[in-house]
């Protein structure tokens, strides 16, 4: 039996590598890991038992002040919302994209579009994403949608800007209504002239204002828009050029109830029953309202949804792509074998699909909860400045706790050891999900 050879104080691995060479190889990496990762931590916990200055030892108050002050739990409670719907809504997303897409010839090219987006940075997302919820309808996509669903089964006001000059036959009527300043009484012509509406914004098809056709049985009169463009004509009396308030609203009103009401014809002329004698003639404030303009969609209500929405865009299709390829070593007999004994699609898709892919849902979900919990690029880019603080996530928070006007670094370093605290049970899930992984 041959004697092993001698070591001479050379041990070395299981893999035939000196372990001084090993450590060798490893030194700059380890010295990176220390200066990048190690380090940094390092300090922001000493950080954060500090005063703003840094001189001055304060123990737990920067802990205490993330829980007293509201901005900064307005971002711990963002960032709860983010950890939830972001991620489930992505996955979800990627789900269904993956399973509907197997099945259609032009599946590639529609995974391709779906995916581009991550080519895209998370500043230019947010540059497309902050035109895309612009209130303006005329520039922003999402309202532009909204004003024309809205429009196509609601009646946008006519005149919103309209309004009676004080030698008019008109005054407020309360709640945004305009009424006679005199009762009015059949077989006499009745004005109704208003201001304030601009000749372009006025119905395309307007006419010429005309006298209304006189009955002795009827209430007529006319309204009209009292401006003559270019100058000229005279006040309360219709000119040549004044166009008629087409689809004005008129009602007759006795003891506040609502006798007749009508509308104001292309040149303005309208035309009341005998019930409208010795009655008002109001005109409602559905006349007078400001159209619909779209959804505050960066508002203090819709932000955060809004920013969560512009995520999915662009990670659902991340989702997707690693759902997909999951979804394509999936044992097919399984599936087949299913459907023989009777299961529908829902079924195959609910109790075996799923579950079969649990694992690749879990690496998704568990990958975008990391990377949502340091959200910060898309909520600085796309939450206007009236709402950053509505939109705030810690991320963020850090941000404008150590660089901002007024920078507490001892602040900073405490959001900055909080949001390490919030990944690490993630992290150590997902450790321990690879390992049982491995150990299949």
């Amino acid at each position: 039996m041959t004697p092993p050879p001698a070591d001479n104080g050379k041990r070395k691995s299981v893999t035939g590598t000196r372990k001084s060479m090993a450590v060798g190889f490893l030194l700059p990496a380890l010295l990176l890991l220390g200066a990048l990762v190690v380090y940094p931590i390092g300090y922001s916990i000493y950080r954060s038992f500090f005063d703003k200055s840094g001189d001055s030892f304060a123990a737990f108050d920067n802990y205490v002040e993330i829980f007293r002050d509201d901005t900064i739990l307005t971002a711990v409670k963002n960032n709860m919302i983010w950890v939830v719907l972001a991620p489930t809504i992505s996955t979800a997303l990627g789900l269904i994209f993956a399973v509907l897409t197997e099945r259609i010839r032009w599946g590639t090219a529609f995974k391709l579009l779906l995916f581009m987006p991550m080519a895209i940075s998370m500043l230019a997302a947010g540059i497309i994403f902050r035109l895309v919820y612009e209130q303006d309808p005329e520039r922003g996509v999402a309202n532009a949608v909204a004003v024309t669903a809205h429009d196509a089964f609601a009646e946008s006001a006519g005149y919103p800007k309209a309004r009676p000059l004080p030698i008019h036959p008109l005054k407020a009527g309360g709640g945004g209504t305009f009424v006679t300043k005199q009762t009015v009484s059949a077989g006499e012509q009745v004005n109704l002239p208003l201001v304030g509406v601009a000749p372009a914004k006025m119905p395309g098809d307007a006419k010429i204002a005309a006298p209304a056709k006189v009955s002795p049985d009827q209430v007529s009169g006319t309204a009209w828009l009292d401006f003559t463009r270019g100058g000229g004509g005279k006040p309360n009396a219709i000119d040549a050029r004044e166009l008629g308030l087409k689809g004005l609203k008129i009602e007759a009103v006795k003891d506040g109830k609502v006798v007749d009401s009508t509308q104001a014809g292309a040149d303005g002329t309208f035309t009341l029953s005998s019930k409208a004698d010795g009655a008002e003639l109001r005109l409602p404030e559905s006349n007078f309202h400001e159209p619909f303009n779209g959804v505050d969609w960066l508002g203090p209500n819709l932000v955060t949804p809004a920013i969560i929405g512009s995520y999915v865009w662009m990670w659902a299709g991340f989702a997707m792509v690693l759902i997909a390829a999951g979804l394509a070593g999936l044992p097919r007999e399984l599936l087949e074998a299913a459907r023989v004994d009777g299961a529908n699609e829902w079924q195959v898709f609910r109790r075996i699909t799923v579950p079969l892919l649990a694992p690749v849902l879990a690496v998704v979900l568990v990958t975008l909860m990391i990377n949502v919990l340091k959200i910060f690029d898309l909520v600085f880019i796309i939450a206007p400045g009236s709402s950053q603080d509505d939109a705030n996530v810690l991320a963020l928070q850090l941000y404008r706790s150590s660089f901002g006007t007024d920078a507490d670094l001892g602040v900073g370093s405490a959001i900055a050891v909080l949001l390490l605290l919030l990944v690490i049970p993630v992290m150590l899930f997902n450790v321990r999900r690879l390992r049982k992984e491995a150990r299949r």
